[in-house]
């Protein structure tokens, strides 16, 4: 099935003005460019109650910001070199396609149509509601810990700015005995010449980069239970990490949406320059082929398809809540279904870049300690703070490559804890929607910080790298599956696949291409419990190098995963006591029945199934546009408040 009904940039035929005053026009009869019919072109779209992105632009750079995260640098080329090399791409782009570019448009989708975050798109089956605290959940647990990750980039981005990195050689206070660095004087010649014979014979060897990593910036303690002290360098950081956050949505998305023109763009131009720098250097086509070399024998192991399934989910952010929500201030008619794809792919892409940006580096530093380069390849921290850092000493002015890594980090991962607290600030927000609290969202954006901040603040001790990892691997993993799987049913069969075909042709001016609907109805789903069966066939109890977590650290990593999924259930039973009915099916029925107030956020989107029969309950939630604002309330009040005209009379917004 071909993706495209369309060329890339051409309009929809709906984007613009709904029709004129009088009866509603059906959907398949408004034509035109980007929405509006002939003549209105100047058709003003725009919700002055929750505000909208400046232009498309800022919607997707924000959203690749958003999708294309830390994991796309120090996770995605690990998996690929440990299961198969090229040949895992194949089930990669085939996930991609199946689950990840449909579970990406149906999200887009989702907010777009009802303009609200993730609480108040629950409008569609009130019973699902804790489907959207669930995803509150997870974006708390997410945003504490991923500022806390790109505080430590801060810290090294900072002492990066010297002479001498400070992880090159072995003769600091915090090195032990058992130091060796390929740079350090005071390893014998001998050792240096045969590094491959010293790695063979000890496992007691440490290089500086690690030494510094766990002796000094850490200080780690000998267990997740023993605290110890905070690490004031990295409470420094974590404050500043904060505070960028902060002063970068002060506005909302009127704010951010100008920092992502950097943010979401200048990682690009770093890892471009670290891939010229790298593909320059004797050993880098090694680590190259090493990433890329297929083995085809691994395709038929179900473990590579599962981490390539779980790879694209959780890399593009599905289920967090942030794509609800920023494709919830984009105009009612913007074409999402196209910005989908693009942005779906340009993720995927950004991660098979990356690959050959950390392989050609660490295809060098192999080279120059004359080992394999399995023997230097690692994931997650141990790559961004360890390894990848001791391959930059070897290099003429390290300091210059240490700044530029570490920034892209930052930007990385700040793009990422952006969209994080703006899905936590809208959802707040939409759901208490009276005016004294939006005209007060910057305190409420404060608000959120600082609890984010003081909450991160155990993750800055000694023992904060485990609880980091123990909230990496339980908070944020089968939750994520099992609430996208819950969504994904709740819309296609609780509310209706047709109606919700309906929805986006009114929406977008075309429905849904088949290949999506099938998917959305058949595949993802399938492809989304295999995960969940697959992550659960997988499972085995967390660890962090040698340190193996007692048994009530793993309880607590369960209960964080839970804390997100019984969200469901437990406001699923609340919805059905509380719904009319006088018998148990009566009240299921009403507890998932689209609310009055479902649909587009706009009066004048709201025809057909939607016109409003203006009543108190769904007045409150309805923003209309004054057709002539500057003749007095009679007249106002004699025009329909229903449907728009046809001409210069949005050129201003109101509410109702």
């Amino acid at each position: 099935m071909k993706l495209g009904t369309r060329r890339a940039g051409q309009p929809g035929p709906l984007d613009g003005s709904r029709g004129q005053l009088g009866p509603p026009r059906p959907p398949q009869q408004v034509s035109g460019e980007n929405g509006a019919v002939p003549g209105e072109r100047g058709k003003q779209d725009k919700s002055v109650k929750r505000g909208n992105w400046g232009n498309q632009i800022e919607f997707v750079l924000t959203s690749v910001g958003y999708a294309v995260g830390l994991g796309n640098v120090w996770r995605f080329p690990y998996l690929c070199y440990r299961n198969g090399g090229g040949a895992f791409m194949f089930p990669y782009f085939i996930m991609l396609v199946f689950c990840g570019i449909p579970l990406f448009f149906m999200e887009l989708s989702f907010g777009q149509f009802a303009s609200q975050g993730c609480l108040g798109v629950w409008r569609v089956s009130p019973m699902f509601k804790g489907v959207g605290y669930g995803m509150m959940v997870v974006s708390t647990y997410i945003g504490i810990y991923y500022n806390v990750v790109i505080c430590i980039a801060f810290y090294y981005f900072f002492v990066s700015m010297t002479r001498v990195l400070p992880w090159t050689y072995c003769s600091n206070a915090w090195n032990t005995p058992d130091c060796a660095g390929v740079l350090d004087g005071n390893v014998s010649s001998h050792a240096a010449l045969n590094l491959t014979h010293l790695l063979n014979a000890t496992q007691k060897r440490t290089s500086p980069s690690e030494e510094y990593w766990r002796r000094y910036v850490l200080d780690l303690s000998d267990d997740i239970g023993n605290l110890g002290e905070v690490r004031l360098p990295l409470l420094g950081c974590l404050g500043v990490s904060w505070v960028v956050v902060f002063l970068c949505l002060i506005k909302g998305v009127k704010s951010s949406g100008k920092v992502v023109y950097f943010t979401a763009t200048f990682p690009y131009v770093v890892l471009t320059i670290l891939f010229v720098r790298g593909i320059t250097l004797e050993g880098a086509l090694t680590g190259i082929m090493y990433y890329l070399t297929p083995q085809w024998d691994k395709i038929l192991n179900a473990k590579v398809w599962g981490d390539a399934a779980s790879q694209i989910f959780y890399s593009l952010g599905c289920a967090w809540g942030g794509l609800i929500t920023m494709a919830s201030y984009n105009k009612f008619h913007n074409n999402c279904y196209r910005d989908s794809i693009i942005i779906s792919i340009t993720n995927c892409a950004t991660s098979v870049y990356a690959g050959f940006v950390i392989f050609s580096i660490l295809g060098f530093m192999a080279n120059h300690l004359g080992v394999d380069v399995s023997k230097v390849a690692d994931h997650g921290p141990g790559l961004a703070f360890v390894a990848y850092p001791e391959a930059l000493t070897l290099l003429p002015i390290s300091p210059l490559w240490s700044i530029l890594f570490f920034f892209m980090l930052i930007l990385l991962g700040l793009g990422t804890q952006f969209c994080l607290l703006e899905t936590l600030v809208t959802a707040i927000v939409d759901e208490v929607g009276n005016e004294w609290i939006i005209r007060r969202k910057t305190f409420v954006t404060l608000g959120v910080a600082v609890a984010g901040f003081l909450l991160g603040v155990p993750l800055t001790t000694q023992a904060g790298i485990y609880w980091l990892l123990l909230m990496d691997n339980y908070a944020a993993s089968f939750s994520l599956v099992v609430i996208s799987c819950i969504m994904c049913v709740a819309i296609m069969y609780i509310y209706g696949y047709r109606n919700y075909f309906k929805d986006i042709e009114m929406m977008l001016g075309f429905p849904p291409p088949l290949f999506f609907q099938i998917c959305w109805r058949f595949i993802s789903p399938a492809i989304i419990f295999f995960i969940l069966v697959f992550t659960v066939i997988q499972y085995r109890p967390i660890s962090y190098n040698d340190y193996v977590y007692p048994t009530w650290a793993i309880s607590i990593g369960f209960l964080m995963a839970l804390s997100s999924v019984i969200c469901i259930p437990i406001y699923a039973i609340y919805k059905v006591c509380r719904s009319e009915g006088d018998t148990l099916l009566e009240r299921l029925k009403n507890a998932t029945k689209a609310s009055k107030d479902w649909g587009p956020a706009l009066a004048e989107h709201r025809s057909g199934r939607y016109a409003p029969a203006f009543s108190p309950s769904t007045e409150s939630h309805l923003e209309v546009q004054p057709l002539q604002p500057e003749k007095g309330r009679s007249e106002a009040a004699a025009a329909s408040p229903v449907q728009g005209s046809n001409g210069s009379a949005h050129s201003q917004d109101s509410r109702l």
